[in-house]
């Protein structure tokens, strides 16, 4: 596979500043990391290509690039001390709050699905 459609993406250092974590909004956990932006980049166009070989692979839909996905909205009331603790552990890894949430859902869903 080639010709990899140039998917938007977002760049954040990770955590511990030893690197770099690379999203794309168009493919649902679809993500990669780097020691540099250039390495999250580049390993971030093997994790699309690995995605889209896997959607087509089980017959999924492939989103076009800048399309969005397929957005949803979800909101959730939590108690005070679990968002204090998530809102800490988002700072900590130097994400935002959603970031963080949809990547422990993003987790769980896949481990999920492996064990099905």
């Amino acid at each position: 596979m080639n010709d990899i459609p140039d998917y938007p993406f977002e760049v954040r250092p990770l955590s511990d500043s030893h690197g770099f974590l690379i999203t794309f909004p168009d493919l649902p956990g679809c993500m990669a990391d780097g020691d540099t932006v250039d390495e999250a980049i580049a390993n971030g166009r093997d994790a699309v290509q690995s995605w889209i070989l896997t959607a087509r692979e089980f017959g999924d839909a492939v989103p076009s690039p800048g399309s969005g996905g397929e957005p949803g909205k979800f909101v959730q009331r939590l108690p005070r001390s679990m968002h204090m603790r998530l809102a800490a552990r988002a700072k900590q890894e130097g994400v935002s709050l959603n970031t963080l949430v949809l990547s422990f859902i993003a987790e769980g869903l896949g481990s999920r699905e492996t064990h099905v």
